[in-house]
């Protein structure tokens, strides 16, 4: 009887999943248990706070470096988001919250393309969400400040519209203004990171398939596939501060709305 010969599989290439979003659970505090997600999201809290700490604690009329870089970080926050939209009285009044939106959605952003961490803390809804609620919250309460007895009613209500009209203008500025702007708010954060994460897998994990499981020739295109994570790194960085940028920009644009004279 003649034995089968055995013949190598080839190599399978195993392309990035919606998985690396739903990691093993790596341990328990008090009964909530923490993913490396989860730790991801502590290591970039903690660097906001220590960085903010250390570059504010002893402030100087004429600052070093680090607090000259911490004091550029917060003009930008105050200057191009909160007084650029809101006047320097309301600027003022919401620029810590609109300060911590854009700075968290950075940190929680640049992790993707920090070697060994290589994943967004805001690619899981818990943040993308816990933000826009703030910022519907902030946005809601605005508008109340401002106008307590008139604030739903114009909001729902344009000044200006034929009351018949009102049957279609009402429902739509009721799903517009109080549902769909947490939903967008979320989705675009969450998918914009989620599509980042998988990308870079993808060429990345692709340029070590070509080079060490096929090898030969097959090196020319694992140096293509690294070429281009190379470029969609540097894209990743440019859509991590675009995202915070428009995160905070919108969640001052809406208090604007809210604070608007006619409200």
């Amino acid at each position: 009887m003649i034995a089968p010969i055995a013949v190598d599989e080839p190599p399978v290439f195993h392309g990035p999943s919606i998985d690396e979003f739903f990691p093993a659970v790596l341990f328990d505090i008090a009964g909530i248990p923490v993913t490396r997600i989860h730790l991801i999201q502590f290591i970039a809290t903690i660097a906001i706070v220590l960085i903010f700490w250390l570059g504010t604690r002893r402030m100087r009329i004429v600052p070093g470096r680090f607090q000259n870089v911490v004091e550029l970080g917060l003009g930008f926050a105050r200057n191009n988001i909160a007084h650029d939209l809101l006047g320097r009285k309301d600027g003022d009044r919401f620029l810590p919250i609109l300060t911590t939106i854009f700075f968290m959605v950075l940190f929680m952003n640049i992790t993707g393309i920090i070697p060994f961490l290589n994943i967004a803390g805001t690619s899981i809804i818990a943040v993308p969400l816990l933000l826009a609620v703030v910022s519907y919250v902030t946005f809601i309460y605005a508008g109340i400040k401002k106008s307590p007895k008139n604030f739903f009613k114009n909001a729902l209500f344009p000044t200006g519209v034929p009351w018949p009209i009102y049957i279609i203008v009402t429902p739509i500025e009721l799903i517009s203004t109080f549902i769909i702007r947490p939903v967008t708010l979320t989705l675009r954060l969450l998918m914009n990171m989620i599509v980042g994460h998988l990308l870079l897998v993808l060429f990345f994990s692709a340029t070590q398939f070509f080079l060490f499981e096929l090898g030969g020739w097959w090196s020319i295109l694992a140096a293509g596939s690294l070429a281009f994570g190379f470029v969609f790194t540097l894209f990743e960085i440019l859509v991590a501060v675009l995202q915070a940028y428009v995160f905070a920009l919108l969640t001052a644009v809406y208090i604007q709305l809210a604070v608007a004279e006619e409200h």
